[in-house]
């Protein structure tokens, strides 16, 4: 079959469709005017089947479950009382990311930005010192972990969220661009600069500054050509962390369990039964995950290791729960998209439940057309991480990268950070503002275009705190007017003092290679803040579904 036909079958396939509309007068319901019309002022509908299953990615058919604890409350935290919820159709990686996959996301990185700037690409590098312990030898994961190919594919550890966030983002564009390239509308640029990256938000907004190979026929008579619309169909969502109730209902894998509309058998685990051996004919006896069995017990006994692993294990391992997903218990816990609350289960929606939302809007100039993209100030620039990034630039031979040593101060990084304390991770112009990239900001009651004050749904940006730790759920707050509207004065969770629980405290879910068997309950909450990361904690990207939530446009099976 000629090639060439096959990567220009998008632009085929829309002038087939735009004849036979033609013919056939495919007229709207609403107006009877005939759609892909010159005549008409060229109004298309485009062609479209169904979304496009991304790479890695497996369809998890949504529903009903019961979110919360199935165990009992060993820890005595009472964070997850259960409660019925409904989750949406979603797409989830069928692994965790692995170490490969992670260096590949590092190569492209240093390639586009690290000649003019590096500190972009250091700001990715996991934290392989995570590995080291006062009293145990762990010296050769830190040497080795990461890039020997002995390990490629063991999932990436040493990620904070903000980096996995990063990671899901690049991958949006390097696939939204790839099926570009596919349907013969984009030249292949193998070594793009740190302006002409493809950036899909950059491209709908029309401030990409590259150059299509061909555009698509347009039914416009003023412009015969037009670059690709989100109404096309061919960008696919973006890539991103799971929410707390996604991860938790992909892990269960319920629909193994259900005939009709009934769960027949609630699951502690990803798998059947109460216990965490296989207790199928063919592997009786097997570990099901990779979890610490017991007391200094973390592989078994020579000659019959239980899990096979010491410390992780290949993504690939073990057998996959009945979404066809790996490694949901054990292994390494997993970011997922919220921030911590203990009583976000009782508080949050019943559909799609998500404690971390602030709402936020592009960057736009004076005619409100999407302003300029980002430029070389730092995204998610957050203190600590920076402690680490100021040695990595200033040894970045150890790093195994040819750039040259970056004198990075303490004043630079408080200007990098836009706060000597590094407690602002938002540039004045916008959150996102790496080169190439378009800039975001938080909805405020203080620009007239946002239009809060006509909302009933919402009226601010931040509800990261909202009936759990604003001024509403809230009997600790300091007396006085000024208490009130300024968050400095809230003592409900006094961080650092009586409490580890702030706005940057993300949710983590599964156990790990280092945990006990009660925390590989999906059910089980445990928190982190954004910024720090472990050896045993990992990530595995989502990505939202659109349209059907069983395939095919089908309202049924």
């Amino acid at each position: 079959m000629n090639t060439k036909w096959i990567k220009n079958r998008r632009v085929l396939a829309l002038a087939v469709a735009a004849i036979l509309v033609s013919c056939s007068q495919e007229r709207s319901p609403v107006t009877g005017w005939t759609y892909n019309d010159p005549s008409n002022g060229g109004f298309e509908k485009p062609p479209y089947e169904e979304q496009e299953t991304g790479p890695g990615l497996v369809l998890i058919e949504g529903g009903t479950f019961t979110m919360g604890r199935t165990e009992n409350d060993v820890t005595y935290e009472w964070n997850n009382v259960p409660r019925r919820v409904t989750v949406s159709s979603f797409y989830m990686d069928e692994t965790e990311v692995s170490n490969f996959s992670y260096v590949e996301y590092l190569y492209w990185t240093q390639r586009v930005f690290g000649p003019t700037y590096p500190d972009i690409f250091f700001k990715a590098l996991p934290d392989t010192l995570v590995w080291r312990e006062k009293l145990a030898y762990n010296e050769p994961y830190v040497e080795y972990y990461l890039r020997h190919p002995a390990y490629r594919d063991y999932p990436v550890v040493g990620v904070n969220w903000l980096q996995a966030n990063d990671f899901c983002a690049w991958r949006t564009d390097r696939v939204n661009e790839f099926l570009l390239i596919r349907e013969g509308l984009f030249e292949h640029v193998p070594s793009p600069s740190e302006q002409d990256y493809f950036s899909t938000e950059a491209y709908l907004a029309g401030k990409w500054q590259g150059q299509l190979k061909t555009k698509l026929p347009s039914f416009d008579g003023q412009n015969p050509e037009r670059d690709v619309r989100m109404e096309d169909g061919i960008f696919l969502p973006k890539y991103r962390l799971p929410t707390e109730a996604e991860w938790e209902y992909a892990a269960y894998g319920l629909i193994g369990n259900t005939i009709g509309e009934r769960i027949t058998d609630r699951r502690i685990y990803p798998w059947n039964g109460h216990g965490v051996r296989n207790a199928t004919d063919k592997y009786l006896g097997q570990i099901n995950a990779n979890f610490v069995r017991g007391a200094g017990d973390y592989m078994g006994t020579a000659g019959f290791l239980n899990d096979n692993a010491d410390v992780t294990a290949p993504v690939y391992s073990y057998w996959p729960n009945d979404y066809g997903l790996y490694n949901m218990s054990g292994n390494v816990c997993e970011w997922v998209m919220d921030v911590y609350r203990p009583n976000t289960l009782q508080d949050a929606d019943e559909f799609r439940p998500f404690r971390g939302n602030v709402f936020n809007t592009q960057v736009k100039d004076s005619s409100t057309l999407i302003g300029g993209l980002g430029g070389e100030t730092m995204t998610n620039t957050d203190g600590p991480i920076y402690q680490k990034f100021k040695h990595k630039v200033n040894n970045p031979t150890q790093h195994g990268t040819s750039i040259d040593p970056v004198e990075v101060t303490d004043s630079v990084l408080a200007v990098m950070t836009n706060d000597p304390q590094g407690n602002n991770n938002a540039t004045p112009e916008g959150k996102s503002d790496i080169p190439g990239r378009v800039k975001w900001r938080e909805v405020s009651s203080a620009v007239s275009t946002d239009n809060l004050d006509e909302r009933r749904n919402y009226k601010t940006s931040d509800y990261i705190s909202y009936l759990d730790g604003d001024v509403n759920s809230s009997i600790y707050y300091k007396e006085g007017e000024e208490a009130y509207t300024d968050k400095s004065g809230k003592l409900m969770y006094e961080y650092a003092r009586t409490s580890l629980i702030n706005d940057k405290s993300r949710v983590f879910k599964g156990g790990s290679w280092r945990d006990r068997a009660y925390y590989m309950v999906p059910g089980v909450r445990r928190y982190l803040d954004q910024r720090q990361s472990n050896a045993w904690l990992g990530f595995r990207c989502a990505m939202t579904r659109v349209g059907s939530p069983v395939g095919l446009g089908g309202s049924k099976r």
